[in-house]
């Protein structure tokens, strides 16, 4: 068996770890580009969303290393996402790429049901083994989130033009290079070391913005042109609403994880605004504007792939969230037609917009 399943930022880092722990062969697809979105989109329904299409793009490459197994994130609600990888195994089959497909549900009432649907890959491997394995997994996809944060608070204050990410890709490759429990402590600490020595001015002030909305987009640089990069070389301090240990924690581990930040803290302050579940991340990203306005920062910016429907729905409800709490929120809608120039452009304007806001806003206070 030789397991593959779709890019979604580092979140590679996490589940090879956790299959290789198992003594799993992994095919890890290339990192999705320009030859993975044409691939998808030649084979994909026009109407679906960004993410289907690099998925398929992802499978089709996979396939071609030698991978025969599919592992693929399950859901529920509202959003097309939970039916995403039958979808897209239906698509493969038709293109005679032949794979098995293993779809991990996120558990209804106790934990005991996902690990009951990983032991379709890890077959009678003791259940110790595999809890430990789970852990190591997850414990790589918080190591990547520390360094990831790291990368948000020093690019703005870089003093050498692209130096944060040269040493950021360093960093994960050491992470992802650990083997045992213990390697990966060794490898955290020399990742962070890696950041810590980045030329920088680390007392510049920042204007500090949030990025909010669907989970693929915000996590995937492909999908989102490397978003958090342009704003970090703009001189722009970014917190994402979403990361891979949070999600796995809240979705997967029904939050048996304590200290890790939770998207509850969005959720309860997503009222008046939005009541109830709307599928995806619809409640989050409407309370995560709330949370980020209320916790001092500049603006926020939403991101979503075109024809998301939970996403649609909070991107009608945020300018009136914008205006009563007083932070402007910008939309992006990212498909196979978005162009790095043109967001550029877009990111400029609106930060020139938060700067003079800032400005006009310590000139009355000063």
């Amino acid at each position: 068996m030789k397991v593959t399943f779709p890019h979604m930022g580092y979140m590679y880092v996490s589940l090879k770890g956790m299959l290789e722990y198992l003594g799993i062969d992994v095919v890890v697809p290339p990192a999705c580009s320009k030859k993975t979105l044409t691939l998808g989109v030649k084979h994909s329904p026009e109407f679906a969303c960004l993410p289907l299409k690099l998925n398929i793009g992802n499978f089709i490459e996979a396939k071609e290393l030698g991978a025969d197994t599919i592992m693929m994130a399950g859901g529920c609600g509202p959003c097309r996402f939970g039916y995403y990888a039958y979808v897209e195994n239906e698509i493969l089959k038709d293109l005679k790429v032949d794979y098995n497909l293993v779809v991990m549900e996120p558990p209804e009432k106790h934990i005991g049901e996902l690990l009951g649907r990983i032991r379709k890959i890890t077959g009678n491997r003791p259940w110790l083994q595999i809890i430990k394995a789970l852990r190591f997994g997850f414990l790589k996809a918080k190591a990547v989130d520390e360094v990831e944060v790291l990368s948000f608070q020093i690019r703005p204050r870089e003093l050498v033009r692209g130096s944060t990410d040269r040493a950021l890709q360093k960093a994960i490759n050491l992470i992802d290079e650990a083997k045992t429990t213990t390697e990966l402590t060794i490898a955290l600490e020399r990742a962070k070391e890696l950041m810590r020595v980045v030329p920088a001015e680390r007392e510049r002030p920042a204007l500090r913005v949030a990025l909010i909305g669907e989970i693929y987009t915000l996590l995937e640089p492909y999908a989102n042109v490397n978003i958090e990069r342009h704003l970090g070389q703009l001189g722009v301090e970014v917190d994402r609403s979403m990361m891979l240990s949070q999600w796995v924690n809240d979705h997967l581990f029904m939050g048996l994880v304590r200290n890790i930040p939770s998207s509850d803290r969005f959720k309860k302050v997503a009222a008046p605004y939005l009541n109830h579940f709307v599928g995806g991340h619809g409640l989050e990203t409407v309370g995560s504007a709330v949370w980020y306005a209320r916790q001092g920062y500049d603006g926020a910016i939403q991101v979503l792939p075109f024809t998301c429907m939970p996403e649609i729905v909070a991107q009608s409800i945020l300018p009136k969230v914008s205006a009563e709490v007083d932070m402007p929120i910008m939309t992006l809608i990212m498909d196979e037609h978005s162009g790095e120039a043109g967001l550029i452009t877009r990111l400029e304007a609106f930060i020139d917009l938060l700067k003079r806001k800032k400005e006009q806003k310590e000139a009355l206070t000063s």
